[in-house]
């Protein structure tokens, strides 16, 4: 090996392999093997192996490395948090965060040392992770993850992180926040957005390869995928607002959870029943009652009926899957894996969702912190020269501000008719705003209401359907931002007096 890069200054090593001991799946002999087999020089890399609080595995280990690596303790049995803690720990320049299912080839430092050189815009990459599998299950699982991480390797703008083989320079690392423990396996894909946002440079070195052993056991996958959702859905309710994070797609279950808030579902009843009783706006019926019961559903039962039907989801296909690994074909085997797994994500999204609606953290929704929760709106999108979502014709947000008089300005661009000749009607609570209330603006309903001791509240409201053209969805108000804050010309008003 030529022009290898010389270690750091103060005898530091080039690289710190940094091994969480916790997920081995009876293979850490073989990843210890593995790494002591580099074809490299034994001082360019250290090794970091991160135990957790099991004694015998933690005597195992004692006994056969010796002082060959730096081994650090935890309490902990999560990866993620002894991969952490183990690159707090690191002297090298660069991190190579592995698992100790891993299995590398000989010549991987070696090829990892050349990349530095050759690729100096990098500011770290992944190998390639090669499967090792052992049964049916193990194969499809293997297949599956396998399609996503090729797809990420190759084709995805920043999905590039991949934490059975990669490695980074320890300074990028640190400053893009690093793996955050608290968000479980989602932090790769939190960190892989942060890199991106920053402006560095994550490769793919195919030629670096790693043999990773899939387990093949349903029971660990769907502990793997809930871990992963509980990060994410953890992620989003803290609305981190770190660089990347408007990279991160937002699951539908996220998107459409107030759909199944029965409290906002009762507003959006309440609005679609006193508007019909005033004589506006249903030429349909038919369609009249479809929307009646769906609130009506939502009203009365919450998210329940979605979480017991994604429930019966998950239990067919367990048992379809369970029954193909005796007697079905591979491809059977992997295309019933994909419809389990996500089936799964799926219920462990709404079962997560449902636990952060009933927590003292409130939800935040389309229009900023004083909005937190929202129930009818389509997302986002541009036209006219302004970006907004269009309602349906019947919505409710559930706002929070100061006790009392409040001016709540929601700006409604005249998409399609003038404000004034909507026929907007709007609740507070259930009680029906009076127009005295609203003031119309050339692009804005601003509202002057009093909100209770609790400073919450449920606003609704109800319109006529406008149907686009070649537009199949319900639409009701084009909603730009909603404002809130106190009125403060009654205290002006007082102070004068």
């Amino acid at each position: 090996m030529q022009d290898a890069p010389a270690p750091s200054g103060g005898g530091s090593p080039l690289f710190s392999i940094v091994i969480p001991l916790d997920d081995h799946r009876g293979q850490w002999r073989q990843c210890w093997l593995g790494w002591k087999s580099q074809t490299v020089a034994a001082a360019l890399y250290e090794i970091i192996l991160v135990l957790p609080p099991d004694p015998m595995l933690r005597a195992d280990i004692e006994a056969l490395v010796g002082n060959e690596a730096h081994l650090e303790y935890s309490e902990s049995h999560h990866d993620i948090e002894l991969s952490a803690l183990g690159a707090t720990k690191a002297r090298g320049s660069y991190l190579f965060f592995t698992e100790s299912h891993c299995r590398p080839e000989p010549d991987v430092l070696e090829l990892c040392v050349r990349a530095i050189a050759d690729h100096p815009d990098w500011a770290g990459f992944s190998c390639r992770s090669i499967p090792s599998c052992h049964n049916a299950l193990s194969e499809a699982e293997a297949a599956m993850y396998q399609s996503d991480i090729e797809f990420g390797m190759k084709r995805h703008p920043w999905l590039k992180v991949l934490d059975q083989c990669f490695v980074t320079r320890r300074d990028v690392y640190e400053q893009c926040g690093g793996l955050r423990p608290d968000f479980g396996h989602f932090a790769e894909w939190a960190l892989a957005a942060s890199y991106y946002a920053r402006g560095h440079v994550v490769g793919y070195l195919k030629e670096a390869c790693v043999h990773h052993y899939y387990i093949g056991k349903l029971d660990e996958l769907r502990a793997f995928t809930l871990d992963f959702v509980q990060g994410e859905i953890r992620y989003l309710s803290e609305e981190q607002r770190d660089p990347g994070s408007d990279l991160l797609e937002i699951p539908a279950e996220w998107s459409e959870l107030d759909n199944l808030d029965a409290s906002l579902a009762r507003a959006a009843l309440n609005a679609l029943v006193r508007y019909s009783l005033s004589g506006r706006g249903w030429r349909r019926p038919d369609e009249k009652l479809r929307v009646f019961l769906r609130w009506a559903a939502a009203a009365l039962f919450g998210d329940r009926p979605a979480r017991i039907a994604a429930r019966l989801v998950v239990a067919h296909a367990r048992m379809v899957l369970t029954a193909l690994t005796v007697a079905g074909s591979d491809q059977a085997i992997a295309r019933w894996m994909k419809r389990y797994i996500g089936s799964l994500i799926r219920l462990q999204r709404l079962d997560c969702i449902r636990r952060v609606r009933r927590g003292a953290r409130p939800v935040a929704g389309l229009f900023g912190n004083q909005v937190v929760g929202q129930l009818g709106f389509h997302r986002m999108e541009s036209s006219a020269g302004h970006t907004f979502c269009w309602s349906e014709p019947q919505a409710a947000v559930r706002i929070k501000s100061a006790p009392g008089r409040n001016l709540i300005r929601i700006r409604s661009p005249a998409l399609r008719a003038p404000l004034e000749k909507i026929g907007a009607h709007f609740y507070l609570d259930g009680a029906r705003v009076a127009a005295s209330a609203i003031a119309i603006g050339r692009d804005s309903y601003t509202l002057n209401l009093d909100l209770p001791a609790s400073g919450t509240a449920i606003l609704a409201w109800s319109c006529p359907v406008l149907r686009g053209a070649g537009d199949s969805r319900r639409l009701g108000l084009s909603i730009v931002s909603i404002d809130i804050g106190p009125d403060t010309s009654e205290a002006e008003s007082a102070v004068a007096r």
